[in-house]
C-alpha cells in the first residue's frame, strides 16, 4: 500500500521502516467516526491486508489529548433515513473485520475517552495501551440501539461475560483503572509515556520475524475458537509452515553468529 496517500480523516506516520501509526484525526469532532473516515479505514486496512510491504506493526491513536474516539458521529447520523443508516453502518461493519482480519499486529493507544466505536475500534485491536485518565463505556443501549463494531463479542471476550453484560445492559462508563483490572488493558500510562510505550512495544514486535507474528497472531485467534487438541494440531501446522522460510535461517543463523537477526519476511 502507498502509504503517502492523503487522508481526509487519518494522518499516517512512519516510525523507521516497519511502524505505522494510524491517526483517527477529526479531534474537533473527538475522533467521531463518520461516514468518511469509515470508508478511509476501510481502505487502510483493505490495503495493508492486501500489500502488506514494509510494515510490522500497526499503532492506532486518536489526535488530541483527551479523545481517542467518541464513537459514531451522532451529529452526522442525525435525520438518516433508515436507508443510509444501514448503508453507513454496513461500511463500519466492513471496518471491524477487516481490523479484525488484518494479518499484521495492530496495538491501540488509547490517549484519552474512548466510548461506542471508539472502544469497539480498541478492542478489535491485539492489545491496548491507555492513557490513566480515559474513560470507556459502551453506551448505545441508551441510544436505542446496541454495539454494531464487535463491541458485544469482543468486550465479554476481554472481561468475562457477567462483567460485561453488566456494562453492555447499563452503559455505564467505567475507568482506566478498572479497565486495567478486568484485564482489558495491558499498560496504563500518561502523557508522553503513552506513546513513548506504545512505539517501544512496536518496534520490539516490528524487530521479530514478521511470518512469525502474523502466524502467532491468527493461530491465537482461531486456536481459541477450537477444541483445545485441535488448536495445538492447527498450531503444529503452522510452526511447520515457518520451517522452510528463509527468516527460520536467518534466525537461527544469527543466534550462533551473536548478532541481530536481519529478518525480510520471507
Amino acid at each position: 500500500m502507498n502509504l503517502d496517500t492523503a487522508f481526509d480523516t487519518l494522518a499516517l506516520q512512519s516510525h523507521g521502516d516497519h511502524v505505522l501509526q494510524v491517526t483517527l484525526n477529526r479531534p474537533q469532532f473527538g475522533n467521531a467516526i463518520n461516514t468518511r473516515m469509515g470508508q478511509e479505514l476501510l481502505a487502510l486496512w483493505q490495503g495493508l491486508t492486501e500489500d502488506p510491504g514494509a510494515v510490522r506493526c500497526v499503532l492506532l491513536t486518536g489526535a488530541g489529548e483527551k479523545i481517542f474516539c467518541a464513537g459514531g458521529d451522532l451529529k452526522e447520523r442525525h435525520g438518516m433515513t433508515r436507508e443510509q443508516w444501514t448503508r453507513q453502518h454496513e461500511i463500519f461493519e466492513r471496518v471491524a473485520v477487516a481490523l479484525t482480519d488484518l494479518p499484521l499486529p495492530v496495538i491501540a493507544a488509547v490517549n484519552g475517552h474512548a466510548y461506542g466505536g471508539g472502544l469497539e475500534l480498541a478492542l478489535a485491536c491485539d492489545f491496548i495501551h491507555a492513557s490513566a485518565s480515559a474513560r470507556f463505556a459502551l453506551p448505545e443501549v441508551a441510544l436505542g440501539i446496541i454495539p454494531g463494531m464487535g463491541g458485544t463479542q469482543n468486550l465479554p471476550r476481554a472481561i468475562g461475560d457477567r462483567r460485561a453484560k453488566e456494562l453492555l445492559l447499563t452503559g455505564q462508563p467505567f475507568s482506566a483503572q478498572e479497565a486495567l483490572q478486568w484485564g482489558l488493558l495491558n499498560r496504563l500510562a500518561e502523557g508522553p509515556a503513552l506513546m513513548e510505550g506504545a512505539l517501544e512495544t512496536a518496534r520490539r514486535i516490528a524487530g521479530n520475524a514478521p511470518l512469525s507474528t502474523r502466524q502467532i497472531k491468527k493461530v491465537v485467534r482461531y486456536g481459541r475458537q477450537m477444541e483445545q487438541l485441535t488448536a495445538y494440531r492447527f498450531e503444529v501446522e503452522a510452526y511447520n509452515h515457518l520451517v522452510d522460510t528463509e527468516d527460520r535461517l536467518e534466525g537461527v543463523a544469527a543466534f550462533n553468529e551473536k548478532r541481530p537477526p536481519v529478518f525480510h519476511g520471507r
